[in-house]
């Protein structure tokens, strides 16, 4: 029916609404609109960057093949744990008894100046190093060393056979009763055979090997280290069993992995060494419980590895006479001095651009020092092939070898050896002045204790009466000054200190 309105008295007409139309309208109007899932996504296991979609490299640290599938992880509301109930409450921290983190020597000297001083109960160590340079050598000699001391040692081997490892065994003399072995990639067959041994010493080979299968993906995949990883270190934490797990490395020499792998562990070790040369060196990267300083020096031979407590010997050659383009230096490898002889030969080119060859040298090093020895020390070498070498493979990266690169490559060019007996240390500058470095005292001690009577160090270096008992230390100022003095049997001009 027409209603007329209250004020201006008009009538208009009225708009029927069905009954069965009012749902609508009210179905229409507030419609309800399905809940929001959260976007599968994609994050960085490196640096945690996400992204909707998958990229063969992250955004942010430029990593290629971290990005790895992560539920949830575009919009995922913070979480909140509940309290739990305490089981062992907090005490002063002068009341903790630290004889149980204590390391307990593993019987290879080397490595225990490496971890500074063994292995401590509960700790997680990871061993990374280029395939073949010896890792699971070592571990197989320091598993029969502590199986030989009274300890259950469970040795894991995820990439080679039970029968291969025992003929490794057999040729270093690693047999004894307390090293058991297991074949294994499965990790809850790993942790069962931990229930079941209850070791005083775990060794996995290699962590990559091993996967779980409450995980996708393959084994050495991001998400299947990380995995195995974290489920060891628990078991290793929660029984105070001293773990080692091997790394695999990539071309670049990082550890194969995730990053937060290295973070996880206690100890990161890095096996270094040449495939030419017997020499294999450990160093730490990271270390919870010593320093990270040191580092262990190998010889690896077909009968096994020994721990070096004097390296130096391999890095001198045995000649008895003099010859030119020779000079010894020290460097120090951490904490430790190592005497290496450096080598030159300067021969006429007859190439437009003349050849610059180097083993064990840097070459950037070297062009540098060649270009200091001819502009200021008037030096001729732009028409001659230069070709520089280490003896016994060793590398050499510290500035401190410039000046012994620098007098050698001089003795080459000019045909004449240096003095007899006589260690160089001392970084070039492109002035020609010699810098002083770090660790003087102990490296003329490692020159004196191996029979070197004279050096040649930056001006500076060694307060008067300072140096080695027997031993003639000369301090110059700049390159000119340094080849004046191992030219000859003559005083070093400026300080000379003798003794």
């Amino acid at each position: 029916m027409p209603t007329a309105c209250a004020h201006s008295g008009a009538v208009r007409p009225t708009v029927s609404v069905g009954v069965a139309s009012l749902p609508s309208m009210a179905t229409s109007s507030t419609a309800r609109r399905p809940e929001r899932t959260p976007r599968p996504g994609l994050r960085c296991a490196e640096c945690g960057w996400t992204t909707a979609k998958w990229v063969g490299r992250c955004g942010e640290c430029q990593a290629w093949g971290t990005v790895v599938d992560d539920a949830g992880a575009g919009g995922a509301a913070p979480r909140t744990v509940t309290t739990s109930p305490v089981r062992t409450p907090a005490r002063p921290i002068g009341e903790i008894d630290v004889e149980l983190s204590r390391a307990r020597p593993t019987g290879v000297a080397e490595l225990d100046r490496v971890l500074g001083g063994g292995l401590v109960p509960g700790a997680v160590v990871l061993l990374a190093g280029e395939p073949g340079v010896g890792k699971s050598t070592l571990l197989l000699d320091v598993a029969a060393r502590a199986a030989r001391g009274g300890r259950r040692v469970l040795y894991v081997t995820g990439e080679e056979s039970a029968g291969q490892v025992r003929l490794r065994a057999e040729r270093i003399h690693a047999l004894d009763p307390g090293l058991l072995l297991a074949a294994e990639t499965d990790l809850g067959t790993v942790l069962g055979h931990v229930d079941q041994v209850a070791p005083d010493l775990v060794i996995v080979d290699s962590v990559q090997t091993i996967a779980s299968a409450q995980v996708d993906g393959t084994a050495g995949g991001v998400s299947q280290v990380r995995e195995v990883a974290a489920a060891l270190i628990a078991v290793a934490k929660d029984r105070d069993i001293p773990t080692v797990l091997v790394g695999h490395v990539t071309k670049d020499g990082a550890i194969a992995g995730p990053r937060t792998l290295e973070h996880l562990v206690d100890v990161v070790c890095q096996f270094e060494g040449d495939r030419h040369s017997r020499l294999r060196m450990v160093r730490a990267t990271k270390n919870r419980y010593g320093p990270t300083d040191e580092v262990g020096c190998f010889d690896l031979s077909e009968t096994g590895i020994v721990g070096l407590t004097d390296p130096s010997g391999l890095f001198l050659s045995q000649a008895l006479h003099h010859v030119p383009g020779t000079c010894v230096t020290v460097t120090l490898e951490g904490r430790r001095p190592l005497a290496v002889e450096v080598q030159s030969l300067v021969a006429p080119s007859v190439l437009t651009n003349p050849r610059r060859t180097t083993s064990g040298v840097d070459s950037s090093r070297l062009a540098m020092v060649l270009a200091v020895l001819q502009r200021r020390v008037g030096a001729r070498l732009a028409d001659s092939d230069v070709y520089v070498s280490t003896v016994g493979g060793a590398r050499v990266v510290e500035p401190s070898a410039d000046l012994a690169l620098a007098l050698a490559t001089i003795s080459a060019r000019e045909d004449v050896a240096l003095m007899t007996n006589l260690v160089a240390v001392g970084e070039v500058g492109l002035a020609g002045e010699i810098r002083p470095v770090a660790g003087v005292s102990r490296r003329l001690a490692e020159a004196a204790r191996l029979g070197f009577t004279r050096a040649i160090v930056p001006r500076g270096s060694v307060e008067p009466g300072g140096g080695p008992d027997g031993m003639t230390v000369a301090e110059a100022a700049n390159l000119a000054e340094a080849v004046l003095y191992a030219g000859g049997p003559r005083d070093a001009p400026g300080g000379d200190h003798r003794r």
